[in-house]
């Protein structure tokens, strides 16, 4: 087979073209979206300018016993006037045959690189319609993680670029397309896509699915378990396992609220229903904002709806990522920056100033941090246009990205008044709905629709921001009341001018509990923690921010008393935001044979997003 290892995909904005078209080639309108100046996509071996995707049928069987999807992928296409071939992004699928318009047809697999895997080439010509691909995937594909045993669950989590894991496609936030799909499951279990979902089992374990908007294939996702669904409000609903349902149901009452008010900010919800699917606790992530069914981390059930500013983000990207996409794993800020603005934003219209500037405050306070330790590595990746050429996008998940994102935003805010740049907002994700946007094209797009004049443009230090490193000048003083006093209560303490029961933690709300645990110092001694969790019994919370702030601190003062729950919480916790800091801290701390005697009881129940970044932390070869 001939090698096809350049990778080169151009990624653009592109319009919904409709699969009943009665031509397959480019429009007038599309010809002139391939003219405009393009990102480089340099995870993607793609070439969108020669031919692209734009409608997929997915027929798929999942099997348990094997932990393997068999699969025919079918792609209606659009193609250029010279049109030889179209690319895929595939990694280590097991390609069993190709058809180009229904007649098998010839291809080739190039050579494979780390993490980005290989191109498909499949050979086409310029009046090429469809191509299809029967593939089945592999055991360890890195986008699935199969739980097993009485209660088997299946999820995926594609990005940044896992989706080429168990579907052959092209593989970059740039290029969008609509799909339709048939799974068939175990007749006991319930089948979930980022799609029209079921609300109820079916005795065939036969389910359809469709999404009608076009999206990008990072939001392509699949769910399989014992679920069940319900309704919390007209246009939303969560679904669980049945020892979830119910507390699930109290904790996410409210969603339809944040529903309203994030369409009373920026415009009409345009994906139709917002659900919530809790997953196993091995997911990586907090939450991933899949259209119309955000996959969510059980750790967010506190009991009290103290962690719905999770939810808020994920239904924030509904308009900023799902709606208006980063172009490219470089521009990943245009996503998740304005996400935790417009998190915020709902958080504030649903829960008061008050809430939303403690949570606006605890992130400047992890930016700052997570800056300072970036400095020491590698300047330039704190800049928000990120340099990810020749590394993993996954590098890119920093609060650079979200937090650092957020406060640029919140500085455009400040200059220009908040009325502005609502408006600003507003008119953005209309105009851009559906589409792809790049640093650049912002850039320009800010200039001449929000910083109409130089003196504006000097003001915010647009390449300060943008290409800089470390926090501008004019980064937002973010200010709180309320964590004012917690630290004043906290320094009190410390220099022993307050005894631990005059702390007011029955009174706090999770946000300043979490505050004062992640402030503790040098100054604060073991006995001092001890004292603490006595007096409040702060290993028993069911508040898993909480529980993470504290084993973190434990670790560090070698509060052995915690150590069986620190075990507990990571064998069984998958979300990489804790893992990290939790087997870091061992590590800084001179206690590695801990870590590594835990890690290796919780590997097998982490996700491979995970277990890339512990195997690199803890300088282990993976034995998969």
């Amino acid at each position: 087979m001939r090698l096809v290892n350049t990778l080169s995909l151009i990624a653009f904005s592109l319009t919904f073209f409709s699969c009943a078209s009665d031509t397959n080639r480019i429009s007038e309108k599309s010809k002139a979206i391939l003219d405009m100046k393009r990102a480089t996509d340099f995870h993607s071996f793609s070439k969108p300018e020669e031919a692209f995707v734009n409608h997929l049928e997915w027929d798929a069987s999942v099997n348990f016993s094997d932990r393997t999807i068999d699969a025919n992928a079918t792609y209606k296409i659009q193609t250029s006037k010279n049109a030889e071939r179209i690319i895929l992004d595939i990694r280590e699928l097991n390609i069993k045959c190709v058809k180009v318009d229904g007649k098998e047809a010839s291809y080739e697999i190039g050579e494979e690189m780390p993490f980005i895997g290989s191109p498909l080439s499949i050979n086409i010509t310029p009046d090429t319609k469809e191509i299809s691909i029967h593939y089945s995937t592999q055991p360890g594909a890195d986008a699935f993680l199969w739980v097993e045993g009485e209660n088997p669950f299946l999820f995926t989590q594609s990005q940044a670029i896992l989706a080429r894991t168990w579907i052959p496609c092209q593989d970059s936030p740039g290029v969008r397309f609509t799909y339709n799909a048939t799974v068939k499951v175990p007749s006991n279990l319930m089948a979930l896509m980022s799609a029209e979902n079921p609300t109820e089992k079916n005795e065939q374990g036969y389910y359809e699915f469709r999404m009608n908007q076009p999206i990008p294939s990072y939001l392509m996702a699949l769910a399989v378990g014992d679920v069940e669904f319900r309704s919390v409000g007209a246009h939303t609903g969560v679904y669980a396992t049945p020892d979830l349902i119910d507390a699930a149901e109290y904790e996410f009452a409210e969603m339809e609220d944040l529903l309203v008010a994030a369409e009373a900010l920026y415009g009409k919800y345009r994906w139709e229903r917002y659900d919530l699917l809790i997953l196993p606790a091995a997911f990586p992530f907090g939450g991933m904002e899949n259209p119309r069914l955000t996959f969510a981390t059980p750790t967010i059930i506190a009991g009290d709806r103290s962690l719905v500013s999770l939810v808020a983000h994920e239904l924030a990207h509904s308009w900023s990522g799902n709606l208006v996409t980063n172009a490219t794993w470089d521009d990943f800020w245009l996503n998740e920056g304005f996400t935790v603005y417009f998190e915020q934003r709902i958080m504030e219209a649903v829960y008061g100033k008050e809430l939303s500037e403690m949570l606006a405050s605890l992130s400047y306070q992890g930016l700052v941090k997570e800056v300072d330790e970036i400095m020491d590595l590698n300047p330039k990746d704190t800049h928000l246009r990120l340099h990810l050429k020749d590394r993993n996008p996954d590098d890119g998940m920093t609060a650079i990205a979200y937090d650092k994102g957020y406060m640029f935003l919140r500085m455009l805010e400040g200059i220009v008044g908040r009325e502005s740049f609502d408006e600003y907002l507003k008119t953005y994700f209309s105009k851009h709905a559906f589409q792809v946007m790049d640093t650049d094209n912002f850039i320009a797009y800010l200039k001449a629709n929000l910083l109409t004049s130089e003196e504006l443009q000097s003001q915010a230090m647009i390449s300060d921001w943008i290409d800089g490193e470390g926090l501008p000048n004019n980064c937002p003083k973010v200010k709180s009341d309320r964590l004012n006093k917690v630290d004043n209560i906290l320094y009190m303490w410390s220099q022993n001018n307050a005894l631990t029961s005059d702390i007011p933690w029955a009174d706090w709300t999770y946000q300043e509990r979490y505050r004062f645990l992640t402030r503790i110092n040098s100054e604060i001694t073991l006995d001092d923690l001890a004292e603490l969790n006595n007096q409040f019994d702060i290993l028993s919370t069911g508040n898993n921010e909480i529980l993470f702030a504290w084993l973190e601190q434990a670790i560090k003062k070698k509060h052995v008393g915690s150590y069986p729950r620190l075990e507990e919480f990571l064998v069984n916790v998958g979300r990489r935001k804790f893992l990290t800091p939790l087997y870091k801290a061992m590590l800084e701390t001179g206690q590695k044979e801990m870590a590594l005697n835990i890690y290796n009881k919780a590997r097998k129940n982490y996700h491979s997003v995970a277990t890339a970044t512990m195997d690199e932390l803890l300088k282990i070869e993976a034995n998969d």
